[in-house]
């Protein structure tokens, strides 16, 4: 579904991006992983069309996303749901005007159908009662859970999800990631996870790929991952700081 082929990007003649080449399944959830600045995030910001790559293609379902423009890029863009690194949440919207904005936004909606949608997937995050709320008056979790639920509320195809958990105690980034693992069983979206976090994300994901000094250095099953040979692999798994980590069923 994602393909990128050589992608170099420089910012004010500092080169982040040195020949990234990656691939993502259909229906797949790929976890990113790799040192803070290394540009994975970048990657996120390319497949979505927010920054240029000075060389290189993106391919989404074999469309070239240097070659479209107008309407055509926006249709694409309308299968992405992106969960933003801090929720990039509307502090003056309240959580439900949040989760809304997509549909009005980007459809010809009517306000009740909105209404009902949006209450839907308050509810299936776990927010029914906080509609009202704004930003500032919720905890950090329940703002990704509501960061969540405005990606998803267009029912994307792909959905990007830019450090999911960071800043998060133990127990509610095991919540966020229970959440999109069993939202991914019910709608099999392609997803892409940015994440430092080993521990907590390698559970759900299918495959890995680590980028390291602008290049994709390793790929694979989070088991081979764990297991690999490779000196600078072991070196950013042991430095984590995270210890046995246990598979679910995925």
């Amino acid at each position: 579904m994602i393909r990128m082929e050589e992608i170099h990007k420089s910012f004010n003649g500092f080169p982040v991006l040195k020949g990234v080449s990656l691939e993502v399944k259909k229906g797949e959830i790929l976890t990113l992983i790799g040192g803070s600045g290394h540009g994975k995030s970048v990657i996120l910001k390319h497949i979505v069309g927010l920054i240029k790559p000075d060389r290189g293609r993106i391919l989404i379902d074999g469309m070239d996303l240097s070659q479209l423009k107008g309407n055509q890029l926006e249709a694409l863009r309308s299968r992405f749901g992106y969960l933003f690194q801090g929720g990039a949440l509307f502090s003056s919207l309240t959580v439900f005007d949040n989760v809304a904005f997509p549909l009005r936004e980007k459809t010809k909606r009517t306000e009740e159908e909105i209404r009902v949608k949006v209450l839907h997937q308050l509810e299936e995050v776990g927010l029914s009662d906080a509609g009202h709320k704004f930003p500032a008056e919720i905890s950090g979790g329940m703002l990704k859970r509501t960061a969540f639920a405005r990606a998803l509320v267009t029912k994307p195809e792909i959905i990007l999800f830019d450090e999911p958990t960071t800043g998060l105690d133990p127990v509610i980034a095991h919540t966020i990631l229970d959440l999109i693992q069993s939202i991914h069983a019910n709608l099999s979206f392609t997803g892409i996870i940015v994440t430092h976090e080993l521990g907590r994300v390698f559970p759900i994901a299918h495959r890995v790929a680590m980028l390291y000094e602008g290049r994709i250095l390793a790929a694979g099953s989070p088991e081979e991952i764990l297991s690999s040979g490779d000196p600078i692999v072991r070196q950013f798994i042991s430095g984590s700081g995270e210890g046995p980590i246990q598979f679910s069923e995925r």
